[in-house]
């Protein structure tokens, strides 16, 4: 019997009738990665045989001369392949030429096998400190296509290593970088920005005459302007524009199409008609991407009337759009206003656009999506067959309509009716695309109709030949979770896997979903633990919460808390979803007092900076708790917490839970003195709390107000 690395070192029982065992994870080389590495074994015993008398030239003895000569003579008849095994078995390392060349023939390859290996090359110099042997067009092109393949990081580092050497990178290659960055998540576009002042700073230090290719043009500029809008940031928005003109660079449309952009990031929808003035008033000429802003902000503002308007106003090939956009009155003057109102109108009638521009796909996919929105199904299936009839091509519904029409139909529940429309894309040259299934499946998944999402995914592999991704398995996943399924769950997930597909941050995190809710921490612990692993993905406060969540169903408080602080330990701060689920593990523990210690914890990050927003769940919780106790002190606060932040508390339940539990409390005519004193704190607290619910108390009558609450 053969063995495997796993995630789970052995079966484990679970408790469903369908299931005795539970599948272990396999680690395995899938069917794809074995004919992966079989290819390359063909392809070294080729690189043998057919470059036998490079090989032997350069065996030890051979002298640098002659491997650079057989180096070069491969890079020259572009044998790329070919020349990068001959120069992993060069003792020394080769000239510059050489590598620069080797180099930038394995970027322009741009698959991950040639910019791995680019990837040795710099890696090997760096150890050896001789990165200076590259020149900075090979470093340019292999930071593009690093940031191409997704490596954008690695892309950052090698532009600022090219800066701190000294070389001056092509603005092609280093405007390439801060695009891919203004666009990526989290931090990217303020990396952009970081980047693109690093240059800049680099540029002006060296002088006009050796920086005349590196200088930023409007390209670069429309890369870091996205990225201040990406930010919301209108400031330095200004100020890039502003910049433009000091290096040579004039706004184009595309420029102001970011400026679109910003304003409707912004809410700043009576500024979006200016935009489109300046962009005429400039002799600029609005390109498709312009419009599609317009009527994409007018949609995301909700305002589908205009959007139709805008829309109509196209089809009759009008070119006085400016007329039919609404006048919103002014907001407060700020810095994007100042930029959006330069030059002052002129007196007279808004200019006209030099050309009209008829709606394409695109647009009337996006007013579609505004329909969706607001739940009229019925206007998004006329909308396509309208389009239908258009005798533009590029107006006719192409994949992203027909995917909209489905996920329309999906968020409505007709799913049936949904997957009926497959087949109506295929009739109209528009085949339904990976992400097309995907809707399909998860509209299957959300209504339980966990089968036919199986036998979906199979159609999907066999009659579409689409190959399920990451998304199609985390999807399939989930609905698992949704019938209680976890054994499901890491069968799809084993199946990813064995089909060579890298799991995701989701991936996991929905696999310990599955395992927290199946009352399984451990599991969704061994999870965690594969994923700290994976270098392909980084634990982050979702997997975070999940185990801490895993753990508190179970009320094993202690261990939820000893995640916490390993979570601290890690650099992550815990959030409301952290602390909503210690509550819920204090409440299953029955541990009141750990309730106190952490609602002391969340009226401080509530102080704090940045103050914590707690939501209804942690805030219930906590005063379910405290109601329970009889710490009505504390659940004064907590309630007083709620009312401001817009949260209102739930007085019929908390009215009950006092009247079944605590209507008889300080009634005792047998106390002592010394313990009805002790207990008057507490009884002055009951008091006030009734007092909140409406209940009778010793406050009806008189003055009383809450704050004295405070001093007890």
């Amino acid at each position: 019997m053969t063995t495997s690395t796993s995630l789970l070192p052995s079966p484990l029982p679970i408790p469903t009738p369908h299931r005795n065992l539970l599948p272990q994870f396999v680690s395995q080389v899938s069917a794809k990665e074995k004919k992966k590495k079989k290819k390359q074994t063909h392809f070294s015993l080729a690189v043998r045989s057919s470059t036998a008398g490079e090989l032997s030239a350069a065996a030890p003895g051979g002298g640098p001369a002659k491997d650079d000569a057989a180096l070069l003579s491969l890079l020259r008849q572009r044998r790329t392949d070919e020349a990068f095994a001959l120069y992993s078995i060069c003792p020394q390392i080769p000239g510059p030429t050489c590598l620069s060349r080797l180099v930038a023939q394995l970027a322009h390859q741009a698959t991950p096998l040639a910019l791995s290996r680019a990837q040795a090359v710099v890696r090997r110099l760096r150890d050896a400190r001789q990165l200076h042997r590259l020149d900075a067009n090979s470093l340019g092109l292999l930071a593009v296509a690093a940031a191409k393949s997704g490596a954008v990081l690695y892309s950052v580092s090698l532009v600022r290593s090219m800066l701190r050497s000294g070389y001056l990178p092509h603005v092609k290659a280093w405007s390439a970088v801060v695009s891919r960055l203004s666009a990526a998540p989290d931090d990217g576009p303020a990396e952009a920005l970081r980047l693109f002042a690093a240059v800049c700073r680099r540029l002006r230090a060296v002088g006009d005459a050796a920086a005349r290719e590196s200088r930023p043009d409007a390209g670069a500029f429309n890369a870091a302007l996205n990225a201040a809008a990406n930010l919301g940031d209108a400031p330095k928005f200004a100020q890039l524009f502003d910049e433009m003109p000091d290096w040579g660079a004039a706004p184009d449309v595309l420029s102001y199409n970011v400026l679109l952009k910003l304003c409707a990031r912004l809410d700043r929808k009576d500024l979006l008609p200016l935009v489109l003035e300046r962009i005429l008033r400039e002799g600029l000429v609005p390109c498709a991407t312009t419009l599609h802003s317009l009527v994409a902000a007018y949609v995301g503002f909700r305002d589908l009337p205009t959007a139709e308007k805008l829309v109509q106003a196209m089809r009759d090939r009008r070119p006085d759009l400016l007329a039919i956009l609404p006048t919103d009155p002014p907001q407060k003057a700020n810095a994007l206003d100042e930029l959006v109102r330069r030059p002052d109108r002129a007196p007279g009638p808004p200019p006209d656009l030099p050309r009209p521009h008829p709606p394409d796909a695109r647009i009337y996919t996006t007013l579609m999506k505004g329909y969706m929105k607001e739940g009229r199904v019925g206007d998004v299936v006329r909308m396509v067959e309208a389009m239908r009839r258009e005798p533009d091509p590029a107006s006719r519904p192409d994949q992203v309509t027909y995917t909209t029409l489905i996920t329309a139909l999906v968020q409505a529940g007709f799913v049936d009716r949904a997957r009926a429309v497959l087949a109506e894309m295929a009739l109209h040259g528009a085949p339904a695309n990976r992400v097309t299934y995907n809707v399909l499946l998860k509209g299957y998944c959300q209504q339980l109709q966990l089968d036919k999402a199986k036998a979906l995914a199979k159609e999907m592999a066999a009659s579409a030949e689409i190959e399920p991704n990451v998304v199609s398995y985390n999807i399939l996943i989930d609905g698992c979770i949704l019938v209680d399924d976890s054994a499901g769950a890491l069968a799809f997930f084993n199946e990813m896997r064995e089909r060579g597909i890298a799991p995701s941050n989701v991936s996991y995190t929905t696999l310990m979903k599955a395992f927290a809710l199946a009352a399984q921490p451990k599991l969704a612990h061994k999870v965690f633990d594969e994923m700290s692993k994976d270098g392909r993905v980084k634990v982050d406060r979702v997997a975070w919460n999940m185990l801490i969540e895993g753990y508190c169903r179970v009320g094993s408080l202690e261990e939820a808390k000893k995640m916490v602080e390993k979570m601290k330990e890690s650099g992550l701060s815990p959030d409301v979803s952290t602390y909503g689920s210690l509550a819920s593990g204090i409440a299953m523990a029955r541990k009141p007092g750990e309730a106190l210690l952490l609602w002391n914890e969340v009226k401080e990050r509530c102080a704090g900076s940045p103050p914590l927003r707690p939501d209804e769940g942690l805030l219930d919780a906590l005063a379910d708790i405290c109601v329970r106790a009889a710490f009505f002190k504390k659940a004064l606060e907590i309630v007083a917490c709620m009312e401001e932040n817009g949260i209102a508390p739930n007085k019929t339940k908390y009215k009950r839970i006092y009247v079944e539990m605590h209507s008889k409390m300080f009634t005792s005519k047998h106390a002592s003195l010394a313990r009805q004193a002790r207990r008057s704190e507490r009884k002055r607290a009951a008091e006030a709390f009734k007092f909140w619910l409406g209940l009778p108390n010793s406050y009806y009558g008189s003055e009383w107000r809450l704050e004295p609450i405070d001093d007890l």
